[in-house]
Protein backbone atom coordinates (compact mmCIF):
# COMPACT_ATOMS: atom_id res chain seq x y z
CA UNK A 1 0.00 0.00 0.00
CA UNK A 2 1.20 3.91 -0.44
CA UNK A 3 0.05 6.65 1.23
CA UNK A 4 -2.86 7.98 1.14
CA UNK A 5 -1.06 11.70 -0.32
CA UNK A 6 2.33 12.38 -1.87
CA UNK A 7 3.75 15.98 -2.19
CA UNK A 8 2.11 17.59 -4.69
CA UNK A 9 -1.74 16.54 -2.74
CA UNK A 10 -4.15 13.78 -2.37
CA UNK A 11 -3.24 10.89 -4.78
CA UNK A 12 -5.71 9.10 -6.70
CA UNK A 13 -7.63 6.29 -4.78
CA UNK A 14 -7.89 2.75 -6.19
CA UNK A 15 -10.85 1.11 -5.84
CA UNK A 16 -12.55 -2.42 -6.54
CA UNK A 17 -16.03 -3.76 -6.54
CA UNK A 18 -16.76 -7.25 -5.68
CA UNK A 19 -20.41 -8.14 -6.89
CA UNK A 20 -22.01 -7.04 -9.96
CA UNK A 21 -25.54 -7.71 -9.54
CA UNK A 22 -27.84 -4.18 -9.58
CA UNK A 23 -26.51 -2.86 -6.49
CA UNK A 24 -22.69 -3.71 -7.76
CA UNK A 25 -23.50 -2.09 -10.87
CA UNK A 26 -24.17 1.05 -9.04
CA UNK A 27 -21.16 1.22 -7.22
CA UNK A 28 -19.18 0.46 -10.35
CA UNK A 29 -20.85 3.76 -11.85
CA UNK A 30 -20.17 5.98 -8.75
CA UNK A 31 -16.55 4.91 -8.87
CA UNK A 32 -15.72 5.43 -12.48
CA UNK A 33 -17.77 9.12 -12.18
CA UNK A 34 -15.62 9.79 -9.80
CA UNK A 35 -12.39 11.92 -10.88
CA UNK A 36 -10.62 11.42 -7.82
CA UNK A 37 -10.79 7.79 -7.81
CA UNK A 38 -9.44 4.82 -10.29
CA UNK A 39 -11.47 2.06 -10.47
CA UNK A 40 -8.90 -0.48 -11.24
CA UNK A 41 -10.67 -3.76 -10.72
CA UNK A 42 -14.21 -6.04 -10.48
CA UNK A 43 -15.06 -9.30 -9.50
CA UNK A 44 -17.99 -11.44 -10.01
CA UNK A 45 -18.22 -15.02 -11.10
CA UNK A 46 -20.01 -14.22 -14.56
CA UNK A 47 -17.54 -13.72 -17.16
CA UNK A 48 -20.45 -11.70 -19.42
CA UNK A 49 -20.86 -9.13 -16.79
CA UNK A 50 -17.01 -8.91 -16.33
CA UNK A 51 -16.79 -8.13 -19.76
CA UNK A 52 -19.78 -5.73 -19.97
CA UNK A 53 -18.72 -3.37 -16.82
CA UNK A 54 -15.08 -3.79 -17.93
CA UNK A 55 -15.43 -2.78 -21.19
CA UNK A 56 -17.86 0.46 -20.76
CA UNK A 57 -15.39 1.65 -17.72
CA UNK A 58 -12.04 0.57 -18.72
CA UNK A 59 -11.49 -1.79 -15.79
CA UNK A 60 -8.00 -2.87 -16.28
CA UNK A 61 -8.52 -5.65 -13.79
CA UNK A 62 -11.47 -8.65 -14.00
CA UNK A 63 -11.05 -11.19 -11.89
CA UNK A 64 -13.93 -14.04 -11.08
CA UNK A 65 -11.68 -15.01 -7.54
CA UNK A 66 -12.52 -11.89 -5.31
CA UNK A 67 -9.57 -13.19 -2.91
CA UNK A 68 -7.12 -12.93 -6.07
CA UNK A 69 -8.42 -9.64 -6.98
CA UNK A 70 -7.81 -8.39 -3.20
CA UNK A 71 -4.42 -10.00 -3.63
CA UNK A 72 -2.98 -8.87 -6.82
CA UNK A 73 -5.17 -5.06 -7.44
CA UNK A 74 -2.91 -3.30 -4.90
CA UNK A 75 -6.50 -1.27 -3.91
CA UNK A 76 -7.14 1.14 -1.43
CA UNK A 77 -11.01 0.53 -0.98
CA UNK A 78 -13.18 -1.73 -2.28
CA UNK A 79 -17.07 -2.23 -2.64
CA UNK A 80 -18.93 -5.83 -1.61
CA UNK A 81 -22.08 -5.95 -3.32
CA UNK A 82 -23.15 -10.07 -3.09
CA UNK A 83 -25.42 -11.64 -0.90
CA UNK A 84 -25.91 -11.18 2.31
CA UNK A 85 -24.06 -14.25 3.76
CA UNK A 86 -20.85 -12.94 2.08
CA UNK A 87 -20.52 -9.51 3.38
CA UNK A 88 -19.06 -10.75 6.73
CA UNK A 89 -16.31 -12.87 5.39
CA UNK A 90 -15.41 -10.99 2.74
CA UNK A 91 -15.02 -7.59 4.23
CA UNK A 92 -13.56 -9.02 7.16
CA UNK A 93 -10.88 -10.57 4.35
CA UNK A 94 -9.93 -7.30 3.10
CA UNK A 95 -9.90 -5.65 6.21
CA UNK A 96 -7.30 -7.74 7.11
CA UNK A 97 -5.38 -6.94 3.90
CA UNK A 98 -5.20 -3.17 4.72
CA UNK A 99 -8.47 -1.87 2.32
CA UNK A 100 -11.18 0.35 3.46
CA UNK A 101 -14.81 -1.76 3.03
CA UNK A 102 -17.49 -0.17 1.93
CA UNK A 103 -20.61 -3.11 1.90
CA UNK A 104 -24.56 -2.84 0.59
CA UNK A 105 -27.31 -3.52 3.43
CA UNK A 106 -28.25 -5.44 5.04
CA UNK A 107 -24.62 -5.46 6.75
CA UNK A 108 -24.47 -8.86 7.96
CA UNK A 109 -26.79 -12.09 8.13
CA UNK A 110 -26.32 -11.99 11.92
CA UNK A 111 -25.41 -8.96 14.75
CA UNK A 112 -23.24 -11.38 15.71
CA UNK A 113 -21.73 -11.30 11.97
CA UNK A 114 -21.44 -7.38 11.99
CA UNK A 115 -19.93 -7.59 15.21
CA UNK A 116 -17.10 -9.75 14.06
CA UNK A 117 -16.74 -6.96 10.84
CA UNK A 118 -16.29 -3.81 13.36
CA UNK A 119 -13.96 -5.48 15.48
CA UNK A 120 -12.21 -6.20 12.47
CA UNK A 121 -11.91 -2.74 11.15
CA UNK A 122 -10.94 -1.95 14.12
CA UNK A 123 -8.06 -4.09 14.73
CA UNK A 124 -7.04 -3.19 11.29
CA UNK A 125 -7.51 0.57 11.71
CA UNK A 126 -9.92 1.26 8.18
CA UNK A 127 -12.69 2.46 7.15
CA UNK A 128 -15.64 -0.10 7.63
CA UNK A 129 -19.26 1.04 6.14
CA UNK A 130 -22.44 0.52 4.71
CA UNK A 131 -24.58 1.48 2.02
CA UNK A 132 -27.74 2.49 3.20
CA UNK A 133 -28.35 4.85 0.20
CA UNK A 134 -32.50 5.47 1.01
CA UNK A 135 -30.58 8.07 3.48
CA UNK A 136 -28.70 9.95 0.43
CA UNK A 137 -32.80 10.77 -0.05
CA UNK A 138 -33.26 14.66 -1.36
CA UNK A 139 -36.72 14.61 0.86
CA UNK A 140 -34.74 13.01 3.82
CA UNK A 141 -32.17 15.97 3.95
CA UNK A 142 -34.65 18.24 3.52
CA UNK A 143 -36.67 17.19 6.45
CA UNK A 144 -33.80 16.94 8.74
CA UNK A 145 -32.54 20.37 8.20
CA UNK A 146 -36.21 20.86 9.30
CA UNK A 147 -35.83 18.85 12.27
CA UNK A 148 -32.28 20.23 13.29
CA UNK A 149 -33.60 23.96 12.94
CA UNK A 150 -36.34 22.75 15.72
CA UNK A 151 -39.21 23.41 13.74
CA UNK A 152 -41.01 19.86 14.66
CA UNK A 153 -39.67 20.39 19.00
CA UNK A 154 -39.17 16.99 20.73
CA UNK A 155 -39.77 14.43 18.64
CA UNK A 156 -41.52 11.29 20.41
CA UNK A 157 -43.03 8.77 17.66
CA UNK A 158 -42.53 8.05 14.67
CA UNK A 159 -43.99 5.58 11.73
CA UNK A 160 -41.77 4.15 8.69
CA UNK A 161 -42.59 1.06 6.61
CA UNK A 162 -41.80 -0.23 2.77
CA UNK A 163 -44.60 -2.21 1.69
CA UNK A 164 -44.75 -3.97 -1.23
CA UNK A 165 -48.00 -5.16 -3.29
CA UNK A 166 -46.01 -7.64 -4.97
CA UNK A 167 -42.27 -8.07 -4.70
CA UNK A 168 -40.73 -11.07 -3.08
CA UNK A 169 -36.76 -10.63 -4.55
CA UNK A 170 -35.88 -14.19 -5.87
CA UNK A 171 -38.03 -15.86 -4.91
CA UNK A 172 -36.49 -19.63 -4.22
CA UNK A 173 -32.91 -18.20 -4.33
CA UNK A 174 -30.73 -17.67 -1.02
CA UNK A 175 -33.28 -14.17 -0.86
CA UNK A 176 -35.54 -16.96 0.75
CA UNK A 177 -33.39 -18.89 2.70
CA UNK A 178 -33.00 -17.90 6.11
CA UNK A 179 -29.14 -19.01 6.35
CA UNK A 180 -27.83 -16.95 3.75
CA UNK A 181 -30.17 -13.92 3.65
CA UNK A 182 -30.59 -13.47 7.31
CA UNK A 183 -34.38 -12.84 7.42
CA UNK A 184 -37.01 -11.48 4.61
CA UNK A 185 -38.34 -8.05 4.01
CA UNK A 186 -37.89 -6.73 7.53
CA UNK A 187 -33.97 -7.54 6.46
CA UNK A 188 -34.26 -6.55 3.49
CA UNK A 189 -36.66 -3.33 2.81
CA UNK A 190 -37.82 -2.68 6.49
CA UNK A 191 -33.95 -1.87 7.50
CA UNK A 192 -34.16 0.79 5.25
CA UNK A 193 -36.85 2.65 7.08
CA UNK A 194 -35.22 1.83 10.02
CA UNK A 195 -31.78 3.44 9.04
CA UNK A 196 -33.85 6.21 7.83
CA UNK A 197 -36.17 6.70 11.11
CA UNK A 198 -33.49 6.64 13.36
CA UNK A 199 -31.49 9.04 10.97
CA UNK A 200 -33.87 11.42 11.42
CA UNK A 201 -34.45 10.88 15.14
CA UNK A 202 -31.01 11.98 15.84
CA UNK A 203 -29.82 8.50 16.44
CA UNK A 204 -31.44 7.41 19.60
CA UNK A 205 -30.71 4.00 21.00
CA UNK A 206 -33.21 0.98 20.59
CA UNK A 207 -33.70 -0.30 23.66
CA UNK A 208 -36.28 -3.34 22.99
CA UNK A 209 -38.47 -5.13 20.27
CA UNK A 210 -41.71 -6.19 19.92
CA UNK A 211 -42.24 -7.55 16.64
CA UNK A 212 -44.40 -10.05 14.76
CA UNK A 213 -43.77 -12.25 11.21
CA UNK A 214 -45.80 -13.62 8.87
CA UNK A 215 -45.34 -15.67 5.68
CA UNK A 216 -48.57 -16.17 3.72
CA UNK A 217 -47.58 -15.31 0.37
CA UNK A 218 -43.88 -17.04 -0.16
CA UNK A 219 -44.53 -20.46 0.65
CA UNK A 220 -47.20 -20.67 -1.68
CA UNK A 221 -45.08 -19.49 -4.67
CA UNK A 222 -46.91 -16.25 -4.80
CA UNK A 223 -45.77 -12.45 -4.40
CA UNK A 224 -42.85 -12.67 -6.75
CA UNK A 225 -41.36 -9.50 -8.65
CA UNK A 226 -43.23 -11.33 -11.52
CA UNK A 227 -47.18 -11.47 -11.81
CA UNK A 228 -48.75 -14.42 -10.87
CA UNK A 229 -47.13 -18.14 -9.45
CA UNK A 230 -43.24 -18.21 -9.37
CA UNK A 231 -41.27 -21.84 -9.91
CA UNK A 232 -39.71 -22.23 -6.59
CA UNK A 233 -36.63 -24.70 -6.57
CA UNK A 234 -37.68 -28.24 -5.73
CA UNK A 235 -36.67 -29.09 -1.96
CA UNK A 236 -36.05 -25.18 -1.24
CA UNK A 237 -38.53 -24.17 1.19
CA UNK A 238 -39.46 -20.43 1.49
CA UNK A 239 -37.36 -19.70 5.05
CA UNK A 240 -38.55 -16.26 5.79
CA UNK A 241 -41.16 -13.63 6.12
CA UNK A 242 -42.81 -12.30 4.00
CA UNK A 243 -44.35 -9.54 6.23
CA UNK A 244 -43.18 -8.31 9.46
CA UNK A 245 -43.87 -5.63 11.90
CA UNK A 246 -42.07 -4.34 15.04
CA UNK A 247 -42.91 -1.83 17.87
CA UNK A 248 -39.40 -0.36 19.09
CA UNK A 249 -38.60 1.64 22.57
CA UNK A 250 -35.98 4.32 22.14
CA UNK A 251 -34.01 5.65 24.52
CA UNK A 252 -35.51 8.63 26.59
CA UNK A 253 -39.41 7.46 26.04
CA UNK A 254 -39.91 7.37 22.09
CA UNK A 255 -41.09 4.88 20.15
CA UNK A 256 -41.14 3.64 16.46
CA UNK A 257 -43.40 1.94 14.48
CA UNK A 258 -41.85 -0.11 11.56
CA UNK A 259 -43.31 -2.41 9.37
CA UNK A 260 -42.13 -4.08 5.74
CA UNK A 261 -44.09 -6.71 2.96
CA UNK A 262 -42.92 -7.76 0.01
CA UNK A 263 -45.99 -8.92 -0.75
CA UNK A 264 -49.45 -7.47 0.57
CA UNK A 265 -53.04 -7.23 -0.72
CA UNK A 266 -52.57 -3.22 -0.85
CA UNK A 267 -53.30 -1.16 -3.58
CA UNK A 268 -49.69 -0.29 -4.98
CA UNK A 269 -46.68 0.14 -3.18
CA UNK A 270 -46.24 2.73 -0.55
CA UNK A 271 -42.99 3.76 1.42
CA UNK A 272 -42.96 6.50 4.44
CA UNK A 273 -41.67 7.78 7.67
CA UNK A 274 -44.00 10.24 9.70
CA UNK A 275 -42.63 11.93 12.35
CA UNK A 276 -44.63 13.60 15.37
CA UNK A 277 -42.99 16.14 17.51
CA UNK A 278 -44.38 18.37 20.32
CA UNK A 279 -44.35 21.18 18.24
CA UNK A 280 -45.18 19.81 14.53
CA UNK A 281 -45.25 16.83 12.77
CA UNK A 282 -44.08 16.12 9.30
CA UNK A 283 -44.08 13.17 6.86
CA UNK A 284 -42.37 11.91 3.57
CA UNK A 285 -44.28 9.31 1.29
CA UNK A 286 -43.31 7.78 -1.94
CA UNK A 287 -44.53 4.80 -4.48
CA UNK A 288 -47.94 4.36 -6.04
CA UNK A 289 -48.64 2.92 -9.35
CA UNK A 290 -45.52 2.38 -11.12
CA UNK A 291 -47.23 4.43 -14.14
CA UNK A 292 -47.83 7.62 -11.87
CA UNK A 293 -45.85 7.39 -9.00
CA UNK A 294 -45.77 10.07 -6.40
CA UNK A 295 -43.16 11.74 -4.06
CA UNK A 296 -44.47 14.09 -0.98
CA UNK A 297 -42.65 15.76 2.11
CA UNK A 298 -45.07 17.88 4.25
CA UNK A 299 -44.63 19.89 7.39
CA UNK A 300 -47.15 20.75 10.13
CA UNK A 301 -47.16 23.47 12.69
CA UNK A 302 -48.05 26.49 13.86
CA UNK A 303 -46.91 30.06 12.88
CA UNK A 304 -47.86 32.98 15.50
CA UNK A 305 -49.83 31.11 16.38
CA UNK A 306 -52.16 29.96 13.34
CA UNK A 307 -51.69 26.48 12.03
CA UNK A 308 -49.09 25.75 8.90
CA UNK A 309 -48.28 23.37 6.63
CA UNK A 310 -44.69 23.67 5.20
CA UNK A 311 -43.35 22.51 1.77
CA UNK A 312 -39.67 22.75 2.19
CA UNK A 313 -37.52 22.72 -0.98
CA UNK A 314 -36.12 19.76 -2.23
CA UNK A 315 -32.67 18.77 -3.49
CA UNK A 316 -31.64 15.46 -6.12
CA UNK A 317 -31.89 12.11 -4.72
CA UNK A 318 -28.09 10.93 -4.05
CA UNK A 319 -28.56 7.62 -4.39
CA UNK A 320 -25.80 4.99 -4.43
CA UNK A 321 -23.55 7.57 -5.80
CA UNK A 322 -23.98 9.52 -2.70
CA UNK A 323 -23.41 6.25 -0.23
CA UNK A 324 -19.89 6.10 -2.47
CA UNK A 325 -19.01 9.75 -2.05
CA UNK A 326 -19.66 9.66 1.67
CA UNK A 327 -17.80 6.23 2.36
CA UNK A 328 -15.16 7.89 -0.01
CA UNK A 329 -14.99 10.91 1.97
CA UNK A 330 -14.44 9.02 5.59
CA UNK A 331 -11.31 7.28 3.82
CA UNK A 332 -9.82 10.56 2.80
CA UNK A 333 -10.68 12.31 6.14
CA UNK A 334 -8.23 9.86 7.98
CA UNK A 335 -10.08 10.02 11.07
CA UNK A 336 -10.46 5.80 10.14
CA UNK A 337 -11.71 4.92 13.79
CA UNK A 338 -14.55 6.76 13.92
CA UNK A 339 -16.16 4.95 10.85
CA UNK A 340 -15.67 1.73 12.01
CA UNK A 341 -19.11 0.44 11.11
CA UNK A 342 -20.65 0.64 14.44
CA UNK A 343 -23.62 2.63 13.13
CA UNK A 344 -24.50 -0.10 11.03
CA UNK A 345 -23.94 -2.42 13.48
CA UNK A 346 -26.63 -1.32 15.96
CA UNK A 347 -28.84 -1.47 13.17
CA UNK A 348 -27.98 -5.71 12.69
CA UNK A 349 -28.86 -5.65 16.70
CA UNK A 350 -32.21 -3.89 16.21
CA UNK A 351 -33.47 -6.66 13.65
CA UNK A 352 -32.04 -9.32 15.11
CA UNK A 353 -34.05 -8.37 18.51
CA UNK A 354 -37.18 -7.96 15.97
CA UNK A 355 -36.60 -11.80 14.67
CA UNK A 356 -35.78 -12.99 18.28
CA UNK A 357 -39.19 -11.22 19.07
CA UNK A 358 -41.09 -12.90 16.94
CA UNK A 359 -40.05 -15.84 17.40
CA UNK A 360 -40.41 -15.41 21.34
CA UNK A 361 -44.04 -13.83 20.99
CA UNK A 362 -42.58 -11.66 23.74
CA UNK A 363 -40.81 -8.16 23.78
CA UNK A 364 -36.58 -8.96 23.70
CA UNK A 365 -33.95 -6.12 24.80
CA UNK A 366 -31.98 -4.86 22.04
CA UNK A 367 -28.30 -6.31 23.00
CA UNK A 368 -25.71 -3.42 23.48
Amino acid sequence: MTSAAQENGPRRLRAGVIGLGWAGQQHVAAYAADPTVDLVAISAMEEHLLAQFGDAHDVPGRYQDWKQMIAEAELDAVSIATPTFLHAPMAIHALEAGLHVLTEKPMAETGEAAAGMVEAARRAGRVLDVSFNHRQRGDVAALRQVIEAGVLGKLYYAKAGWLRRQGIPGLGTWFTRAGSSGGGAMMDIGIHMLDMSLHLLGEPAVTAASAATHAEFGPLGRGGSGFGISEVEEGVPFEVEDLATAFLRLEGGATLLLESSWAQWIPHDLCYVTLYGADGGATIEWGGDPSHPHQRINIWTEVAGTPAELQPVVGPDGRHAGAVADFLSKVRSQDWPEHDGSLALRRARVIDACYASAAAGAEVAVAG
